[in-house]
């Protein structure tokens, strides 16, 4: 499998999809790739307006996108397709339209036959087992938690340390936490923005100058560096 998991589009202050363009175009190659884009995490803009966006990115690296909801049938689309990108956004509309149009198995054959695989904050979540470490507000039923489960931990993108001062919620290491207590043999990854997991040739690698925090039930959390091999996570019982 070859798979490009992006914690976050868009770093403070920079345009969007900015800081990932050059692993974009390094993970898809020299030769100019067309790869259907999954737009369905927009809530509150059009999937037409996404796709220009994306495009106008990728096109800056050599690479160009289509929406899936373009095409007349999306599962052929998705057999077809040159690369899998998916947009961020709403995990738990991504998933409902996903069960819905009854992609999740036609993404996942595609995606473990080699077809690259691109998902930036929900569409990281979406290659984990369940979108149950996912930050966004429940907005609608996905009908069922199952993703199409490209790896076998979880990831939790936009992971923070902290909460911001006077803020008296519960933290992000807090809610994992719980997330572990009742999922023993799960790892979580927590995604700093700004970093990538990439998984090519088998190896699992991050990308990015931050730490990725690990965590797993009746484990202290390890901070892990980009000089470090995060293959162990693939292991896990993992068959593709």
């Amino acid at each position: 499998m070859k798979l490009l998991l992006i914690s976050n589009s868009t770093m403070s202050g920079e345009p969007y999809l900015d800081y990932p363009k050059y692993e974009i175009q390094k993970f898809l190659g020299e030769k100019p790739v067309t790869a259907v884009f999954i737009p369905y995490a927009a809530v509150t803009f059009s999937f037409d307006a996404y796709c220009e966006k994306v495009e106008e990115r990728f096109a800056e690296v050599g690479h160009h996108i289509k929406g899936i909801h373009t095409f007349a049938d999306p599962v052929k689309a998705i057999e077809d397709a040159e690369a899998i990108v998916v947009g961020g956004g709403n995990t738990w509309q991504l998933v409902r339209m996903l069960h819905d149009r009854k992609l999740m198995n036609p993404i996942r054959e595609k995606t473990f036959v080699g077809t690259p695989y691109i998902g930036w904050s929900a569409g990281a979540n979406i290659a984990c087992p369940t979108l149950r470490t996912t930050n966004d507000m429940p907005i609608i039923d996905p009908r069922g938690f199952e993703c199409i489960g490209l790896v076998p931990f979880q990831i939790n993108p936009h992971y923070l340390d902290a909460n911001a001062v006077g803020h008296a919620g519960e933290t992000r290491e807090q809610r994992i936490e719980e997330f572990i207590e009742l999922n023993h043999e799960v790892y979580v990854a927590g995604l700093r923005e700004g970093t990538i997991l990439k998984l090519e040739n088998e190896r699992l690698e991050l990308i990015g100058d931050r730490m990725c925090r690990i965590f797993k039930h009746g484990e202290k959390p390890v901070e892990l560096s980009s000089a470090d091999d995060f293959s162990f996570l693939m292991e896990n019982g993992f068959v593709p």
